[in-house]
């Protein structure tokens, strides 16, 4: 019964990372790196890149030591959050899915880096070719919204809880 526990764990990391892995190779195997597609004219491409950096292209220019601490610190965090997974209590299942969510995007992004030393990108909001938001991919999404329903979670939750009186 124990390997069961945390079947549907392992089940929600693994779409994330599926479904980013795939829409990442759909990219790579239908764009020349650079091109774009007008999704939404003004709005939104799918732009094919290549991210060597961190969140937003930080670091992009990084030297060795930069590439391996974006391999080293990622992959120690993972580990933590997977700890953190096995400390939750069954019932808190918004903090549950939320850090699912994280580590599939985590794991994700994780493998490009091993893989192929970047991270694919192509999620392209602008406005109007003139505001650019930073490309982005599925994994960066999942993480977002894994980080944010741990906040709420934890900001609403959380008040309902007594507090100690010092």
């Amino acid at each position: 019964m124990a390997k069961a526990k945390h079947f549907h764990f392992f089940l929600l990391v693994f779409a994330v990372v599926f479904a980013d892995q795939v829409t990442k190779s759909l990219i790579v195997n239908h764009f020349l790196l650079g091109e774009a597609l007008a999704v939404i004219p003004g709005f939104f491409n799918l732009t094919y890149i290549r991210n060597t950096g961190v969140a937003f292209g930080m670091f992009a220019r990084g030297d060795d030591s930069i590439r391996l601490f974006l391999l080293v610190v990622p992959s120690a965090v993972t580990v933590g959050l997977l700890v953190f997974y096995l400390r939750l209590a069954k019932e808190d299942l918004w903090r549950r899915l939320a850090v699912c969510f994280i580590l599939g995007g985590a794991v994700s992004n994780l493998l490009d880096r091993f893989r192929l030393g970047y991270v694919v990108d192509f999620l392209d909001f602008h406005w109007r070719g003139q505001a650019h938001y930073p490309s982005f991919n599925l994994a960066d999404a999942f993480i977002c919204i894994g980080v944010g329903v741990l906040f709420l979670v934890t900001q609403t939750c959380d008040k309902t809880k007594p507090v100690a009186n010092v």
